[in-house]
């Protein structure tokens, strides 16, 4: 393996942004929770709902942070590591990213102060409107993000100018890639998963040590709800951008599927290894006919294989195959976790007391997060070795930059992502393990540290205090 500029930018590149996805995966979701949680307290005034929403406000406020710092270390890359993406693509993907700035990075630096600060300082209405605002701006952002990588998925509505720039031509076209639809559905679906699941393991953990918690056991309950609803629906909508793949880019659903031959029964490989340069898979458990009736809905389709497209054109399968495998049994655990919630609050006392179902929810906690990773991993991976699909090679995207400075650049990453977002996700989960507590409860806890007699906040301590 020659690591190369070009190499050590693709792995930058994708460390960042696998890095950055997980926050936004959340965030999206969350933001939506705690809308409908203010809603819910708002129409019942019910206590239990006003504890749950300043708990996971907390959480949220956190991982927004820490979203959006992330994410502007890739917007930096493109100018460093991808000028000639930047160059040629500009005229097109610069006004959908600007477009997320002016509608929703505005909407939501307009309403995250009053949502995070004002819940004492404005009234109710007012406060939900703006956690509600906040929401709608998660997923203004998703939109813009979404369909800027669609087009790069399958570009519709350019045309080329005569120095090699790409300039849109139809911005609807530009907009509504054909490939746009199932994945901005796929990607809000699997936001919402990953935190549902998020929020199901941080009440089971609770309700392992404290099972009459009254806030635990409803935001459980709220999250069975979710994924048994969410994950079946997902698993529709992943099919549908399937079929879209198969017409779009078929190079990349013969590498989903490891595909080699171009047949008319497929048999479908739950798994197998492939290998790129013998073109074939070394071993596999197979399913026969079944791939070409999964892919293209007949099982007497004709399905093209990896080798109908010249080798230089192909994605690498090994990655692709079983990225796509996590992402499909993760999301099949999800469907069987939900069933299971489901049937307990029906048919016994409640998840609440099943012990064997609160460690499969706290095992499940992270797998919205492993399951989003695994979908960029197909979309971006199986692109190759496209940047723009069908127009610009990743080769001839890169910076002309040296190997040393991006190992350079790639190391610092490394190295301070580590220390700061390491630091970040384990106070999370500290307070996560805490859990919600009443607001008086709160209010009446006495601070970390004793302050001396005559302390007051903003004033300095009596000096007679300190005698």
């Amino acid at each position: 393996m020659d690591w190369d500029a070009l190499l050590l930018s693709r792995l930058q590149f994708a460390f960042t942004i696998a890095f950055h996805i997980i926050f936004p995966s959340f965030t999206i979701g969350l933001a939506s929770f705690l809308a409908v949680l203010e809603g819910l307290w708002l129409a019942t005034r019910r206590e239990a709902f006003k504890t749950l929403y300043l708990f996971w406000v907390k959480i949220f406020a956190l991982s927004f942070g820490m979203g959006v710092v992330s994410g502007v270390v890739m917007s930096y890359q493109l100018g460093t590591n991808w000028s000639v993406f930047s160059t040629v693509a500009s005229p097109v993907i610069g006004p959908l990213l600007a477009f997320e700035v002016l509608t929703a990075f505005f909407l939501e630096a307009s309403f995250l102060g009053v949502m995070l600060f004002g819940w004492r300082k404005v009234g109710p209405r007012l406060h939900f409107t703006a956690t509600a605002m906040v929401a709608v701006g998660t997923l203004i952002s998703a939109f813009w993000i979404i369909s800027a990588n669609s087009w790069m998925q399958h570009p519709t509505g350019f045309e080329r100018l005569p120095d090699g720039a790409l300039r849109a031509a139809d911005w609807w076209a530009v907009i509504f890639s054909p490939t746009f639809p199932e994945r901005f559905a796929h990607m809000v679906l699997g936001a919402y998963l990953t935190t549902a699941l998020v929020v199901g393991a941080a009440s089971a953990w609770r309700l392992l040590r404290a099972s009459d918690e009254p806030e635990s056991r409803i935001a459980l309950r709220m999250a069975i709800g979710m994924f048994a609803l969410v994950a079946p629906l997902q698993l529709v909508v992943g099919d549908l951008s399937g079929k879209e793949v198969l017409r779009v880019q078929p190079a990349k659903l013969a590498a989903i599927e490891a595909f080699w031959e171009t047949r008319t029964d497929q048999a479908f490989h739950v798994a197998a290894w492939p290998d790129r340069a013998a073109e074939k898979n070394l071993w596999e458990l197979s399913i026969p006919r079944l791939g070409s009736w999964i892919t293209a809905g007949d099982s007497a389709a004709e399905v093209k294989g990896l080798k109908a497209f010249a080798p230089e054109d192909r994605p690498p399968v090994a990655i692709v195959f079983w990225a796509f495998r996590v992402m499909v049994g993760l999301g099949l655990a999800m469907i069987a976790l939900g069933a299971w919630g489901v049937w307990l609050i029906w048919r016994t006392r409640g998840p609440e007391h099943v012990r064997p179902f609160l460690w499969a929810s706290v095992a499940m906690g992270p797998a919205g997060f492993v399951a989003v990773v695994s979908g960029w991993i197909v979309a971006e991976v199986g692109r190759q070795p496209y940047v723009v699909y069908g127009v610009l090679r990743t080769a001839d995207a890169v910076s002309p930059v040296g190997a040393g400075s991006v190992s350079a650049s790639l190391l610092a990453f490394l190295v301070v992502y580590a220390i700061v977002f390491s630091v970040g996700a384990l106070y999370i989960l500290r307070l996560m393990a805490l859990g919600p507590r009443p607001p008086e409860a709160l209010d009446t806890e006495p601070p970390l540290k004793p302050r001396p007699p005559g302390y007051a906040l903003g004033a300095a301590p009596d000096p007679e205090s300190r005698a």
